[in-house]
């Protein structure tokens, strides 16, 4: 119980952090679409560059990634809950980016609102329902993973299970970053970038079923997947 209770306040002090950190992203993101005029991001030039902004937007956007990593370090014991707390920062600060985003500036008008997500290393597209969902799994997934006494699957399943999510996350970066792809070698002789009109929801479906083969095994009974829990070896007897 006090394990759990120690659990639950990290939890809570990880989504306050996160929160509190989508405001701040929701307010530069703000500040920057007003000096550039693009409240709406879905425009052939979302971000025009004006001296060093491309590059501050850059490291800016690495060192969101960063401090949402650090926070999952200081908040877990183990590697394997610091990258839980971590996932369910990441997923907190994206969902409520938006949310504030909508309260400060009126957009996203709907969640099929197309944005553009990140600009590392390319350009990524997508509407805004795609990485929501990604941040609605990291955010369950991540919470499985702190819990105490949480499922070790066996080796070879596990392996087997980070294989489908390591194809499922690669797909899913394809489809967000497939239109940059395929107009990289006109945007390098200065060809306009022409805006994405079609999204592959059927193929985003199936790498998000991908990402989320680990919350599959961990939702089944524990006869079913040969998942054992971790005791304490204190209590073993010898």
């Amino acid at each position: 119980m006090i394990a759990f209770m120690k659990t639950h306040a990290r939890w809570l002090t990880v989504v306050a952090f996160a929160v509190s950190m989508a405001w701040l992203e929701s307010a530069t993101v703000y500040y920057l679409r007003t000096l550039v005029d693009r409240i709406e991001p879905y425009q052939p030039n979302p971000l025009p560059i004006q001296g060093t902004l491309g590059e501050v937007e850059l490291v800016r956007e690495a060192a969101t990634l960063v401090m949402l990593l650090t926070v999952g370090i200081l908040a877990g014991r183990t590697w394997r809950a610091r990258w839980g707390y971590a996932a369910i920062a990441f997923g907190v600060w994206d969902i409520f980016y938006y949310v504030f985003l909508r309260v400060m500036t009126g957009w996203p008008r709907s969640i099929f609102d197309w944005d553009v997500l990140f600009l590392i290393p390319l350009p990524w597209w997508g509407p805004v329902l795609a990485p929501v969902s990604i941040a609605v799994l990291m955010i369950v997934w991540g919470t499985i993973v702190i819990r105490p006494q949480g499922r070790i699957l066996p080796a070879r399943q596990s392996a087997g299970l980070w294989c489908a999510t390591a194809v499922g996350t690669a797909l899913a970066l394809y489809l967000f970053m497939a239109d940059a792809l395929r107009q990289i070698e006109g945007l390098r002789i200065g060809a306009p970038f022409v805006l994405p009109t079609d999204f592959n929801w059927p193929i985003f479906g199936i790498a998000l079923l991908l990402m989320a083969a680990p919350l599959a095994a961990a939702g089944l009974p524990r006869g079913q997947t040969g998942v054992k829990h971790v005791s304490n070896p204190s209590l073993t007897p010898v």
